[in-house]
């Protein structure tokens, strides 16, 4: 009897064994599932966005072009127009000498010349309001172009892998004179610390599962940032910043995380000062070969109220 006991219970024990091994095993595979649909989805959503900018791009340029040969044959139009008002003239110039008495072909060639003029000023009017649309629809094709170019690097970054998971990656990715990044070490802690263009402070991590709450504030507004996982960059558009800022965290660690701010090595002020003139080139301090230490005891920025 007691064997048989012995013997039901090993029996219960590896099945209940069996059991946990399979849940656990469908844990994995449905995590694994979860994982690649998000992925998947965030690159179709890019891809979209992407076509749906491109599609913009080529209305507005199919609309320049109509724009464009309008405008060309309403001066081809004004052009005849003034050709005409001078021949008009030059006949009765001669006129006049050939008949001194020649009110009468005055009279006719005044209300002609007036005709004319009327048409003449309704043409350019024309032509005015077709130039204006024009540079609206450039000024508006070169904003859907910048946006464009703005949302496919951040694809393309994202896509190349352009995030340092270590400090060498780094300086590599500040020697291309693209962006200007910072390094960090942020421990758990109720104060703010200043890095970069950004204030930040760690709430809290999970070694386990490799990811941490993150407070910030960005343009005198605060920001909370749950579960981000390692290597998960952190867009944040500012108000200064045409492109927007980038957070990286490539190591976690027990009340303590390392990475990066990525900022745009220009501000748009600073761009349109550099491009206007002709000589002289402004000098940008790369990311250093190591690490500094943080600063113990950083100054505390004023809180938002």
């Amino acid at each position: 009897m007691e064997e048989n006991l012995e013997s039901n219970q090993n029996g219960h024990s590896k099945e209940a064994l069996s059991l946990t091994a399979n849940r656990w095993l469908l844990v994995a595979v449905v995590v694994l599932i979860v994982g690649a649909g998000l992925a998947f989805g965030y690159g179709y959503r890019q891809q979209l966005m992407a076509n749906h900018l491109a599609a913009q791009a080529s209305v507005a340029n199919a609309t320049i072009n109509e724009m464009q040969g309008q405008l060309n044959t309403l001066t081809a139009k004004l052009n005849e127009v003034t050709v005409a008002q001078q021949a008009a003239a030059e006949a009765q110039a001669k006129a006049s000498s050939a008949h001194p008495n020649a009110a009468g072909a005055k009279a006719v060639a005044g209300k002609r010349s007036a005709a004319e003029n009327k048409r003449l000023k309704e043409l350019q009017a024309r032509i005015d309001e077709q130039q204006k649309q024009l540079k609206d629809t450039q000024d508006q094709v070169a904003k859907n172009r910048a946006d464009l170019e703005g949302n496919l690097n951040s694809t393309r970054d994202e896509l190349n892998g352009s995030i340092a998971k270590t400090h060498e990656e780094l300086v590599a990715l500040a020697k291309r004179g693209e962006r200007s990044y910072f390094e960090f070490d942020l421990t758990k802690s109720k104060e703010f610390q200043r890095v970069g263009p950004l204030t930040l402070a760690l709430r809290r991590t999970d070694t386990k599962h490799k990811n941490f709450n993150l407070d910030m504030i960005v343009d005198d507004n605060r920001l909370t940032k749950k579960n981000v996982n390692l290597y998960e960059p952190i867009w944040i558009h500012t108000e200064n910043d045409a492109q927007p800022v980038q957070v990286v965290v490539n190591k976690v660690e027990k009340n303590l995380v390392h990475g990066y701010v990525s900022a745009p090595k220009y501000k748009p002020s600073e761009l349109a000062v550099s491009s206007s003139a002709s000589t002289g080139t402004p000098t940008v301090t790369p990311v250093a070969e190591h690490p500094q230490a943080p600063d113990q005891n950083p100054p505390t920025p004023k809180q938002p109220e």
